[in-house]
């Protein structure tokens, strides 16, 4: 789905997005001329990867997800909040790109699996 951002109502709108078996819900509306506020939940199941043996396995998930959209480059005077901000290209909204983009930043952390759960090797950390 994708909407104009000047066409991004004051009013709370709801919107519905599935891929795969993840659904992305909420609201959404505009806060100033150049922000606006997502208030949304990711559910459903993602296929993420366990950091000791590499093999993946569905993970279920349940995530709020408060972000704010902003048309152009965001500069930190417009507000105080502390929302994830997402610059927007070309005035559009793309709420598909947005929910891939919070899904590979979910399957980007580390993760293990019920098979390794009970297995005391331990994993390095670089610090």
């Amino acid at each position: 789905m994708k909407i104009e951002f000047r066409k991004i109502p004051l009013s709370k709108t709801k919107f519905e997005i599935l891929s795969n078996s993840v659904k992305f819900l909420g609201n959404f509306s505009k806060i100033s001329s150049k922000l606006a506020k997502i208030d949304g939940q990711i559910d459903g199941n993602c296929k993420v990867q366990c950091c000791k043996c590499g093999e993946e396995f569905d993970l279920q998930l349940d995530e709020k997800c408060e972000l704010l959209l902003c048309d152009g480059v965001f500069s930190s005077q417009e507000n105080d909040e502390d929302l994830i901000v997402i610059e927007v290209d070309n005035h559009i909204v793309d709420f598909d790109s947005i929910l891939q983009s919070e899904l590979e930043s979910v399957k980007s952390e580390y993760y293990i699996c019920d098979n390794c759960q009970d297995d005391n090797y331990e994993i390095d950390k670089i610090y």
